[in-house]
Order: C-alpha cells, then sequence, then structure tokens
C-alpha cells in the first residue's frame, strides 16, 4: 500500500508583538558594522590571527571600523591583547569562539576612538574576570575560599562600574554646561531670580 505523503509543514508565523521585536532586531542588525570573524591558526609556536574575510585588506578595515580605529598597528595590538583574553589558562589554546566573543565584548560598546577602544578592551578583561570569579565562588566549599571570591567578585563589579561611568565622562567631553541667569521683575519692584542650565557636560 502507498504511503501517502504528508504536506509540509506550515512555516511559523510570528506573533504581531514578535514581528516588532523582528523589526527593531532587524534595524538594530543594519546599523551595525559588518564584522568578520577572527580565525586564529597555529604555526609552530605562534599563534595568528586574522580576519575571516575574503579579502584580508577589507576585513581589517571593517575590524578598525568596529574598534574605532583608522591605525593598523593600533588594531594589531588591540587584536593581540584580545587574544590573550580569550586564553583561558597559561596553556590553554585561544580558541576562535573565545577571540570572537572578546572582540564582540569591546565592538557592542562602540569605541569612537583609541581612548574608547582601550578602555573597551579593559572593560572586556574585567567582564571575563568577573564571570570567571563568580563561577569559582558558585562551587566553592570551603569558607576561606567563599570569602577570597566574594571579596575578589566585589572589587571587580565596582571596577566595572567605574569603567562605565569613565566611558560616560570621556564622551561626555565636548559637551558644554551652560549657565544663563534670567531676572524678572514683579509689578512691586521684587526681583525674582531664575537658573536655566543647559547641556550634561563635566
Amino acid at each position: 500500500m502507498a504511503k501517502t505523503a504528508q504536506a509540509p509543514a506550515k512555516p511559523y508565523e510570528p506573533t504581531p508583538r514578535e514581528n516588532k521585536a523582528l523589526s527593531a532586531f532587524e534595524l538594530r542588525r543594519q546599523n551595525t558594522i559588518p564584522t568578520p570573524v577572527m580565525k586564529a591558526t597555529k604555526k609552530g609556536k605562534d599563534l595568528r590571527i586574522a580576519p575571516d574575510h575574503e579579502d584580508k585588506e577589507t576585513g581589517y578595515k571593517l575590524i578598525m571600523e568596529a574598534i574605532g580605529t583608522a591605525d593598523p598597528d593600533f588594531v594589531q595590538i588591540a587584536l593581540e591583547q584580545l587574544t590573550k583574553l580569550a586564553i583561558p589558562g597559561a596553556t590553554a589554546p585561544c580558541t576562535p569562539e573565545a577571540l570572537n566573543a572578546s572582540l564582540a565584548l569591546v565592538r557592542g560598546i562602540r569605541p569612537q576612538d583609541e581612548v574608547e577602544a582601550m578602555l573597551a578592551i579593559q572593560m572586556s578583561a574585567i567582564h571575563m574576570a568577573t564571570m570567571t570569579t563568580a563561577a569559582r565562588l558558585s562551587v566553592a566549599k570551603e569558607v576561606t575560599w567563599i570569602e577570597l571570591h566574594e571579596k575578589a567578585l566585589n572589587k571587580l563589579a565596582r571596577t566595572f562600574t567605574t569603567q562605565i561611568e569613565a566611558l560616560k565622562r570621556y564622551r561626555s567631553k565636548g559637551e558644554q554646561k551652560v549657565t544663563v541667569e534670567h531676572v524678572t521683575v514683579n509689578e512691586g519692584g521684587q526681583a525674582i531670580v531664575g537658573t536655566v542650565t543647559q547641556g550634561g557636560g563635566v
């Protein structure tokens, strides 16, 4: 007896709320620099990293734009630092997944110049150290180790908050605070002095 052909599965139709979120996602994706992933290859004792792109020059330029620089030497230093962050241990190899995760953290901050890029790399390092410390704390059994990891975790969390504030202050460096005083005189001759403040720069 011949088998009855099954009808193809009906494609999933997102709900109205899901469509709204998907539209927002698509807009976000379009506004994101198309950064290629990085690949790591080992030749002897040397670890070489490069964009996984058909044209290496284009790949490097996209990476440079993503981290806020036009300096080839700077991007090489930045990538070397990110590679070291991606190595989970002194003898463990750097995996492409870990390297691209480090780069994604920096890219997500959207640095606009080299100073912001350096701060973003530091923030990436602190974030990864925070997560590592949190994982160690979750499995610690002895009181000594629990207290040690708690102390380190608190310091790292405070450092990350300080870095966010530093980035915020640096990005507001071009803003000016303008204070304008205006005087209103009532019919009785009483003067009321008001202050209007514009801008949020430090």
